[in-house]
């Protein structure tokens, strides 16, 4: 899957369409409460500006859902972006208007506009042709550096660089990065390879657990959908969440399995969702009515990473309890610990787990935080991109 990135390209006087992910959180007086995104785009910015690129930066920012809202408005991030870099950064109150393109062709080297909200237009959820075309006309080169929309097929995503066909589509160095750790070293891992796989629901990971099987040493299962697996083995699980019409989903993943997905053997339980609840841990499959299975117990918690400090590659998605919520988050400490400690290629596969990962302070103790939730579970579950796969190839040297 390597692609040509945005540093293998002159881009000297050139004008550079970045899709960047932007989409940040903002408070009620549109202030900006998270800026990793914008500060995880630096590198490739940098890179172009520094080169005497003429730099487009475009992204979404929230639903708008084709309208324009002055909530969702890019104009806190170019304010945001300008104090990163030192400079002020110029902001285009529309996307593909006179404004726009006035701001556009006033660019000199080194200078950077960022475009507003893509959705506040129709044709970027829609990946209308002549929108996609209208954005492709400004510029000289095409780079997609937004890997947390690379699953989707909107317009700043697969039209732009479709109507910019003969002329360079790259990939920045966040979207390189992904690949590298979710698609390049997952397809020829170090071995012991463990998955680590949480969350609440067993079919948000079907086709993870289904395409890993093939690949992973072991699956630890973890989080609420450990329960729906326990129904499955004849378990009892008390007032726990499960989903009850995937059981027998459950059951065919561990005949396919086997010995590759390891479940709880305990289960750290409250008699309500509660922090003050009343709390107790039952042997797994062995939850009274009056109880609701949280996190995982001591005892997993043990295994797991007694398995984990063993590998040479881990990737994990989703925490393995309540963790917003102690103590129920001692489950999915003990995994992140466990991550740091190891010595392995440890690839931590966006949204909860990514938020668990910072909340504990280990992001510097693994070896790749995915940038994107959504995107990561599609690449683990072996999807393909049109958004990447239109991209240039690299180059192969022999």
């Amino acid at each position: 899957m390597a692609k040509q990135t945005i540093a293998d390209i002159d881009v000297n006087g050139k004008k550079v369409l970045m899709r960047v992910d932007f989409n940040v959180p903002l408070d009620e007086n549109l202030n900006i409460t998270d800026d990793r995104r914008i500060e995880m785009a630096l590198p490739s910015i940098k890179s172009v500006v520094d080169r005497g690129g003429q730099l487009i930066l475009v992204s979404h920012l929230g639903r708008p859902k084709g309208k324009a809202d002055p909530k969702l408005s890019l104009a806190p991030t170019a304010k945001r972006l300008g104090e990163l870099l030192s400079t002020e950064i110029a902001f285009a109150a529309d996307t593909v208007g006179e404004l726009a393109q006035a701001m556009v062709s006033g660019l000199t080297d080194g200078d950077v506009v960022i475009l507003e909200n893509l959705r506040f237009n129709e044709g970027e959820k829609s990946g209308d042709q002549e929108f996609s075309k209208a954005l492709a006309a400004m510029a000289d080169i095409y780079c997609n550096n937004a890997f947390g929309t690379c699953h989707r097929t909107d317009a700043s995503m697969v039209g732009v660089p479709m109507a910019m066909d003969g002329k360079p589509r790259v990939v920045g160095s966040l979207v390189e990065k992904e690949i590298k750790y979710l698609s390049d070293v997952i397809s020829n891992p170090e071995r012991p390879f463990v998955a680590i796989l949480g969350g609440a629901k067993v079919s948000d990971k079907i086709n993870v657990i289904d395409n890993l099987l093939a690949i992973c040493d072991q699956i630890l299962i973890g989080g609420a959908m450990a329960y729906t697996f326990a129904l499955a083995t004849g378990g009892r699980v008390g007032g726990s969440l499960v989903e009850r019409d995937k059981v027998d989903l459950a059951k065919s993943l561990l005949e396919k399995g086997g010995d590759k997905l390891v479940l709880p053997v305990d289960s750290h339980c409250g008699d309500a969702f509660s922090a003050d609840c009343n709390k107790q841990v039952f042997a797994a499959g062995e939850i009274p009515d009056d109880f609701q299975g949280l996190d995982i117990g001591p005892e997993t918690a043990k295994k797991f990473g007694e398995i984990i400090r063993a590998a040479k590659t881990v990737v994990w998605n989703g925490p393995m309890g309540v963790f917003e919520m102690p103590p129920f988050d001692e489950g999915t400490k003990e995994v992140a610990q466990a991550i740091a400690d190891g010595d392995s290629i440890s690839i931590i596969g966006g949204g909860d787990s990514a938020a668990a990962i910072a909340q504990l302070g280990f992001e510097n103790d693994v070896t790749h935080v995915s940038t994107g939730g959504g995107a990561s579970l599609a690449m683990l579950e072996g999807k393909s991109f049109a958004a990447v796969d239109i991209l240039d190839d690299a180059t192969v040297t022999s």
